[in-house]
């Protein structure tokens, strides 16, 4: 089953590129035009993975859904990146976006950048088999190692 990614962003160019970017990748993407106030929504697309603009048109409403994400225990743990073009107004809560362990891309973005920082917030959560199986793999060869 693929990794489930939701992009929200008011900018319809935007939601285009990141659904070529991401589904070349083999992602499946959901995408959304406007922030989700209603938390219910997000839990019914289970999504892996938000990419989340800061700012919709003059409002900080993407802002406003993260803060909803992170209080609310059903969407917590759901990783976040915020992309955005918005980097003053960000840099102002990046204390609190890295203590939530939130990721940061700002626009105009490198694609290498995004996919790492895709690649890195889903494995931080463990949807990836292959960073499971690796990671037993590690964990055989330290019980090896104390064997001998």
């Amino acid at each position: 089953m693929a990794t489930r990614i939701m992009v929200v962003n008011d900018t319809q160019e935007i939601l285009e590129l990141f659904e070529d970017i991401l589904s070349a990748e083999g992602y499946e993407v959901v995408l959304y035009s406007y922030a989700i106030m209603d938390m219910a929504e997000v839990e019914r697309a289970k999504p892996d993975l938000i990419i989340l603009d800061y700012i919709f048109g003059t409002e900080k409403t993407g802002w406003q859904m993260l803060q909803k994400l992170k209080m609310r225990r059903t969407t917590a743990d759901i990783p976040v990146i915020v992309c955005t073009a918005a980097t003053r107004e960000v840099r102002e809560i990046e204390g609190y976006l890295q203590a939530k362990g939130v990721g940061l891309v700002p626009k105009p973005f490198d694609i290498d950048d995004l996919l790492a920082a895709v690649k890195w917030a889903i494995e931080a959560r463990g949807h990836v088999v292959d960073s499971s199986a690796e990671s037993a793999q590690q964990d055989e060869k330290q019980r090896d190692r104390k064997a001998k």
